[in-house]
């Protein structure tokens, strides 16, 4: 268990805990959200003792492994599956005392080294070290392929599988799906899932926290809170505790209200200068009670396009790429009013190179593309916030960009999302700087919005105050991002991106994972001639093994829950005085673990089969 106790941290002049009292249990998978600032990836700072707490202590079991993401990039000259092996420490200190004895030609120290190589699996290390690799989106080739010539994003997918690679008893992951596009993120999970150990992840897509924890801890008013359940239960959990909240707010304030008339009225009256009295003395003993509030503090929307043309974009025959050769090939696509486009396809595949085609940053290497009158297309991509001028305020931005509008109209937008004030944005995390870019792309109201991955950064509030302002958005969307919640709620139409061409894509999001399955199942297998009967009976068997699989899951969902819920009681110490109690909750809870440990075995089976 990890456990924090009359836990209070401050960093600066800022308090971040103040009397935290909370508990993990081993296995548990807990997804961390809060608003930035709020101390996230501070919390993780201390869990892996860089940093000390100012009041209480912090509490885990002995000889805990605990793996990170690393979040500097390497620029080394090893390859990169050597550099993913690094991450097992172990392993790699058993392979220098291996390398000891048999320089020293010591026969029983080189038996003990094997027995040991073969106990930590090393003999698999590498095959698990490059299907870790492949799984987040490498290619076979760059396997060999020095850390130094990987871009920084690639990197940071080295050092995540670095720490997939170690085998931890407690993983922290503070938002490891930014670097990662929809296919790696779909494997991940999957992976996550099967993760044995203790997980421990800040992230801010919805549908990843959904998929993969079982707890939510919500950091809030210099606290921790913590819901069972995945995020989609914290909501509904949250909602209702603010609805009992305000419930309870306005009753107090009626009574408050007829306690303040009746003073008002007789305060003065020697008659009822008691009752008076003591009516002054039960406001005072009263604990108010905080009237509920949602604490996103962003509200903003997306104005009319000035002008919205009848035509926007019509591709014909294009071809486009880089140095005249071309990453996609015989483009027929045509941008009407009202499209709603989502862009899918694997890293590497050619989505922002398409994004880029239609923003006019690339020309066709052939074929047409024509543009109607009157288009205004606005970009948004991660170069966008490289370029702002860390030496200005987010006013002095927009005042470059529209010199005519009055200051305090500029101050009103601003404040929507966040920023107040006149201090340069130098100092503004990733997020913030995002958030920037987004404001001064919807003040240009464009009619067409090409979104390149807009919700790097962007924590749960900004996420969702963007997705309701893009349903909204009357003019044509096309967005490219790993974000499920935000494909799924913004738009209603997928084009694919794959084998260097785009075509239409029928199905949603869930068909799109089969699609991916079945093209990974293709490339690591010889092509088999089937006949069409063979063909048949394999999409039958398929259709039962994922039907029977999603009643696993359920099952899984119910189980976890289940025991998530037995530990909980068995954490209270009260517990221990009835030992009847205590003794059917234990026996309830081996065999819950036992129930969960075969079905997770069978889901495993499943998965197989239909890999």
């Amino acid at each position: 268990m990890i456990t924090l106790r009359n836990f209070s941290l401050q960093r600066g002049t800022k308090q971040l805990f103040h009397d935290v009292n909370i508990t993990l249990h081993v296995g548990q998978k807990v997804g961390f959200i809060g608003a930035n600032g709020s101390g996230k990836s501070t919390l993780f700072a201390l869990l892996r003792g860089e940093l000390q707490p100012d009041e209480g202590d912090v509490s885990f079991p002995p000889r805990l492994v605990i793996a990170h993401v690393l979040q500097e990039s390497p620029t080394v000259s090893k390859s990169a599956i050597e550099y993913v092996l690094d991450g097992d420490q172990e392993l790699r200190d058993i392979e220098a005392q291996l390398m000891i004895a048999q320089q020293a030609e010591d026969g029983i120290l080189e038996a003990n080294c094997h027995a040991k190589f073969e106990s930590v699996d090393g003999y698999t290390a590498r095959t698990r070290a490059a299907q870790l690799m492949h799984g987040l989106g490498f290619l076979v080739s760059e396997d060999e392929k020095p850390v130094k010539e990987f871009s920084g994003g690639w990197r940071m997918r080295l050092n995540l599988a670095r720490a997939m690679m170690c085998r931890s008893d407690l993983l922290l992951l503070d938002e490891p799906t930014n670097h990662l596009d929809l296919d790696a993120v779909l494997w991940f999970e999957q992976w996550l899932k099967r993760y044995s150990g203790t997980l421990l992840l800040i992230s801010h897509d919805r549908d990843f926290l959904d998929n993969v924890v079982d707890t939510i801890a919500h950091l809030t008013h210099k606290t921790i809170n913590l819901y069972t359940g995945n995020y989609e239960g914290f909501e509904r959990q949250r909602a209702a505790q603010l609805a009992l909240q305000q419930a309870a707010y306005q009753k107090q304030q009626r009574e408050v209200a007829h306690i303040q008339s009746f003073i008002d009225r007789f305060r003065y009256k020697a008659s009822k200068a008691k009752q008076a009295q003591s009516r002054i003395n039960a406001l005072a003993r009263m604990e108010t009670i905080a009237p509920a509030h949602v604490d996103s503090p962003f509200h903003f929307s997306f104005q009319p396009p000035l002008r919205m043309p009848n035509h926007l974009i019509n591709l014909e025959e294009v071809s486009v790429g880089y140095s005249q050769e071309a990453v996609i090939e015989n483009i027929t696509v045509r941008i009407e009013p009202g499209s709603r486009i989502g862009l899918l396809g694997a890293n590497g595949a050619g989505k922002s190179t398409f994004i880029k085609l239609l923003a006019g940053l690339l020309a066709p290497i052939q074929g047409t593309c024509i543009l109607g009158e009157g288009v205004k297309i606005g970009y948004f991509a991660q170069h966008q916030v490289e370029q702002l001028h860390d030496d200005e305020s987010p006013l002095q931005h927009l005042q470059r960009i529209d010199a005519q509008t009055k200051e305090q109209v500029f101050r009103n937008f601003l404040g929507g999302f966040n920023f107040f004030g006149d201090a340069p944005i130098a100092p503004f995390s990733g997020g913030e700087k995002a958030r920037l870019a987004l404001a001064l792309l919807i003040w240009q109201r464009p009619n067409i919005l090409l979104l390149d991955e807009p919700t790097n950064h962007l924590d749960l509030e900004m996420r969702l105050a963007l997705t309701l302002a893009l349903q909204d958005y009357t003019g044509a969307l096309i967005i490219v991002s790993h974000d499920r919640h935000l494909l799924r709620t913004t738009t209603d139409s997928l084009l694919l991106v794959s084998q260097k061409r785009v075509t239409s894509f029928e199905g949603d999001l869930a068909d799109y994972r089969q699609w991916l399955l079945e093209e990974r199942t293709v490339q690591a297998k010889p092509a088999v001639v089937q006949s069409r009967s063979e063909k048949a009976a394999q999409r039958e068997l398929r259709r039962a093994l994922q039907n029977r699989l999603k009643t696993v899951e359920k099952k899984l969902d119910t189980l976890s829950t289940e025991k998530s819920t037995i530990e909980t009681l068995l954490s209270d110490p009260s517990l221990y005085n009835d030992k009847d109690t205590l003794q059917k909750y234990i026996r309830q809870q081996v065999t819950v673990s036992k129930e969960l440990a075969e079905t997770e075995e069978l889901w495993l089976d499943i998965t197989e089969a239909l890999e």
